[in-house]
């Protein structure tokens, strides 16, 4: 298909398409995660080259890339824990002056009236693209697998190494990224922690929480634990780092 990219380097008014794609792209709860409400417009005012958007012919944002930039020392253990702190690294690395080695992307989403159309892997190409014009030539992505919310209860390590029928990933995205030649380097089991009131999370999972215990709440990879007496939900969600050659 054809599409125009733009990075909010140089097209800074295209910030409130990703917010809105961000506010349709993803279950409700994702976007309470507390790195994230504190930290993502730091990213986007200090990192902007690597905050990129795609549109159709129509110009219709139809999906878009936060990523980062950190120093990673080359070793699996110098590896951030995960989402979190991959943001809160990026960040660490700028306000001390180190040069960054490396990319991580955080998050791709498009839009739901374009999914199943092969844009996820225009997406990763363009990312790789992207980072290999700031002069970076490693990337890497705490990657969400599509279809995990689906099989909640099955663990992270697991889930990872089920396979098609045709001997490829079960998993869509991480599929994608396979092929695009990335290898998978290692669960990441606390990548993002969310917490919230019980009343938050039954505004966010839609449904009545009523007593202390874990449920299993539309769009999480894992269940979330429910504590009454203490008035508050937890969720932390388990990704899987992959690797990128450039």
């Amino acid at each position: 298909m054809e599409y125009e990219l733009f990075t909010l380097e140089t097209h800074p008014e295209m910030a409130s398409r990703f917010d809105e794609l961000n506010e349709v792209g993803w279950p409700a709860f994702m976007l309470y995660d507390e790195v994230a409400i504190q930290y993502y417009p730091k990213v986007v005012e200090v990192f902007p080259q690597f905050q990129f958007c795609i549109t159709d012919d129509s110009g219709a944002v139809i999906a878009c890339c936060n990523s980062v930039p950190f120093y990673w020392d080359g070793t699996e253990e110098g590896l951030p824990v995960g989402w979190d702190d991959v943001f809160l690294r990026s960040i660490e690395d700028y306000q001390q002056g180190k040069v960054p080695n490396t990319v991580s992307a955080l998050a791709i989403v498009i839009h739901p009236d374009y999914r199943g159309k092969g844009i996820s892997s225009i997406m990763v190409r363009a990312l790789k693209d992207l980072v290999k014009k700031q002069s970076i030539q490693q990337m890497f992505a705490p990657v969400r697998p599509s279809l995990k919310s689906k099989y909640p209860l099955i663990p992270m390590d697991k889930y990872v190494q089920w396979k098609t029928d045709a001997g490829d990933a079960f998993d869509p995205w991480i599929r994608t990224h396979l092929k695009a030649g990335a290898k998978m380097v290692k669960v990441a089991p606390e990548s993002m922690v969310i917490n919230g009131t019980v009343a938050q999370w039954e505004s966010w999972a839609k449904m009545k929480l009523p007593e202390s215990g874990t449920y299993i709440v539309p769009g999480a990879l894992v269940p979330v634990t429910i504590d009454v007496e203490k008035n508050e939900g937890r969720y932390v969600e388990p990704n899987v780092w992959m690797q990128h050659f450039l």
